[in-house]
């Protein structure tokens, strides 16, 4: 079971959320502000970090972003029903994941775990050109140095370089990575290829590895 760090302002759904997360097995430590949130992150990382968008102070989207300056940490956003500004703007800045408002606790645990699934892979060592990914450490170098990726960034290339040269699909990238199945979801997608080209392109504009297929998907291709 997963330790969890859970930033909410409304105390009910806080309340709700907290303990029905423990009724699963988590671990959950809760908070009510960004900054509050941030604070337990230092005094102690938790394997996955679940935050409320809308929080008074810093929101959920900045306190995502602080925590991707330096840290892969699994993150999933809670946002508002319909609310897609905010589901893009939680992809930019590196969230792994998002679940509509009002919460599901069993959607949420399915997620949860779907996020914490991701690392796992098959051990072998692969070389694109300067780029060598450790499948038995789970470690991603470009010309020598370490690519920091997030859990679901890792997966996604793992599973676009298992297959090289061959197209794959939003849907299929979205169920074997998120283990989502709602067309509407592959926009996790699109933005997980743009933070991942940031990472590993020589020009990410001009992507070279993680190719476009118009109308159909993304092709991974060998130097």
């Amino acid at each position: 079971m997963a330790s969890i760090l859970f930033v909410e302002d409304d105390p009910s759904a806080r309340t709700a959320l907290e303990l029905a997360l423990t009724r699963q097995g988590h671990r959950v430590t809760s908070r009510a502000t960004g900054e509050d949130g941030l604070e337990a992150l230092r005094a102690r990382r938790p394997e996955i970090a679940i935050l409320d968008v809308m929080l008074p102070g810093i929101d959920g989207i900045e306190v995502c972003r602080r925590i991707r300056r330096g840290d892969p940490l699994p993150v999933i956003l809670l946002t508002a029903r319909g609310d897609d500004l905010d589901v893009v703007l939680g992809l930019e800045a590196g969230a792994d994941d998002y679940v509509v408002k009002p919460v599901e606790p069993r959607v949420l645990d399915a997620r949860i775990r779907a996020v914490l699934r991701r690392a796992e892979t098959r051990a072998d060592i692969s070389a694109y050109g300067d780029l060598v990914i450790d499948r038995a450490s789970l470690k991603v170098t470009k010309a020598g140095t370490d690519v920091r990726l997030t859990p679901t960034e890792l997966r996604l290339l793992l599973e676009l370089s298992r297959r090289p040269g061959q197209a794959l699909t939003r849907q299929h990238l979205l169920a074997e990575v998120w283990e989502h199945t709602y067309p509407g979801d592959s926009r996790l997608v699109d933005a997980c290829v743009q933070r991942v080209r940031a990472k590993i392109e020589d020009e990410p504009g001009e992507p070279r590895l993680i190719e476009t297929v118009r109308g159909f998907g993304y092709r991974f291709t060998a130097p």
